[in-house]
């Protein structure tokens, strides 16, 4: 994945996140599922911010971006920006 495509997942994460939240507050779900859905998009979240991240890293140093791999969730989570 290139720069350009990890930053269109991140945007159309963080609609989806959106939308969640607006569907707990109109009774379309309850917020049991809206906490377990929001649980595996902040994961996603992180581990394409960590890929972003490396890739912007091997540029600035002269590496190959290409050669960023994807960290388990439980490597990035929670990682601050």
């Amino acid at each position: 994945m290139d720069q350009d495509q990890i930053l269109a997942r991140i945007t159309a994460m963080v609609d989806d996140e959106r939308r969640l939240r607006d569907a707990v507050a109109s009774g379309q779900i309850d917020s049991d599922t809206e906490q377990e859905r929001l649980k595996d998009l902040e994961r996603a979240l992180d581990q394409c911010w960590d890929l972003l991240r490396q890739r912007r890293a091997k540029s600035e140093y002269g590496e190959n971006p290409d050669e960023a791999r994807v960290r388990p969730s439980s490597q990035v989570e929670d990682y601050q920006s």
